[in-house]
């Protein structure tokens, strides 16, 4: 969800120009390092296609050059979107942003930092278009370019989303995808605030294919996606897409239940066989079982119930502070072209 755009529209009376054939999203959030490297590689590919086509650069709030760099691109690559958010909004919040904004009869999102290969977005678009698929998943065949701790912890989330969501989620799919006009107008619709697309778009059933490809490091920059985001990241896919953290606590209630039984039918046989020694031993573990599976569930009813409230207040999860599809696209510059000499104004001596 969005606030409506603060820039003004375009000149009134003005035809809005024809969709393009495919939208390529790209969420960017301090890449100033990685953009002309990027440029370099998808500009060449996408002209190649011989397709009308758009770049929608999604500025997530940068504090580097990464707006002045967009900006300068656009004077020479006119297909060159820029949305800029008002602020940090997030890696998912800004892949809404663009895929809400995408006019393409296809939109490919792919992330900045061109570990996934912009030439697969060939292969995407032929094998969507001969098998007429709605969804196309960029799987990443090898990740041997990750440190092992990435690859563990990757591994470690895909399995547990498949044991908690359901076996439809793709095996080592992230978010360079693509999708069809049908699919995107579907996500548009959905009520999601804390959208995980890894996740949701396989959810809804849509038929789709997958392309294969090896993982590549990082071209430049560090990693948006810290240990601390990686958490956040696992945390909103389970709680979005199951309900078995409820049932642990469920779970965990009943075990601890049972364990305060056995302690009860121990201390009543101590006290029968008169050897109730007086000891704190038991107590403390007793007391610290108990409030920590308290604490334990509290947190997880706080999350679903913290989600609940985020759908009730309905606030928009980004707010965009430009949109270059509402202005002219700036002139390429070049040598001013030489007026008529006929019409050049009299020089006196």
């Amino acid at each position: 969800m969005e606030a409506p755009p603060t820039t003004p529209d375009r000149t009134p009376g003005t035809p809005r120009p024809a969709a393009p054939t495919l939208s390529v999203v790209v969420p960017m959030y301090n890449e100033e390092d990685a953009l002309v490297p990027l440029i370099d590689r998808l500009r060449p590919l996408l002209d190649g296609l011989g397709e009308p086509y758009e770049v929608v650069a999604v500025d997530d709030g940068s504090r580097d050059a990464t707006p002045e760099l967009l900006h300068g691109a656009r004077r020479m690559w006119p297909q060159l979107r820029v949305v800029r958010l008002r602020r940090n909004a997030g890696h998912q919040a800004a892949l809404t942003a663009g895929l809400h904004r995408a006019r393409g009869a296809y939109v490919v999102s792919i992330d900045a930092d061109l570990q996934d290969p912009p030439e697969k977005i060939v292969d995407m678009l032929a094998l969507a278009r001969r098998d007429r698929l709605d969804v196309v998943y960029g799987v990443r065949s090898d990740r041997g370019t990750d440190t092992g701790f990435k690859r563990g912890t990757a591994g470690a989330y895909y399995w547990l989303m498949r044991r908690l969501a359901g076996a439809w989620v793709p095996r080592q799919a992230g978010d360079f995808r693509l999708l069809s006009r049908a699919a995107v107008d579907i996500l548009r619709e959905l009520p999601e605030q804390q959208p995980v697309y890894r996740l949701l778009i396989p959810s809804l059933g849509f038929r789709g294919g997958e392309v294969d490809y090896p993982r590549a490091a990082r071209v430049a920059g560090e990693t948006k996606y810290p240990l601390r985001r990686m958490v956040r990241l696992a945390v909103d896919s389970v709680t979005n897409f199951s309900a078995a953290p409820l049932k642990l606590a469920t779970w965990l209630g009943l075990a601890s239940f049972l364990f305060c039984l056995l302690m009860m039918v121990f201390g009543l046989v101590a006290y029968a066989n008169d050897v109730t020694v007086p000891g704190w031993a038991s107590l403390f573990v007793a007391v610290l079982l108990l409030g920590g599976v308290q604490l334990i569930c509290l947190g997880l009813l706080g999350e679903y119930i913290g989600r609940i409230y985020t759908a009730v207040q309905q606030r928009p999860t980004y707010l965009v502070a430009e949109d270059t599809a509402d202005a002219p696209a700036p002139p390429a510059p070049g040598p001013a072209a030489d007026p008529d000499p006929a019409a050049r104004p009299a020089v006196s001596r």
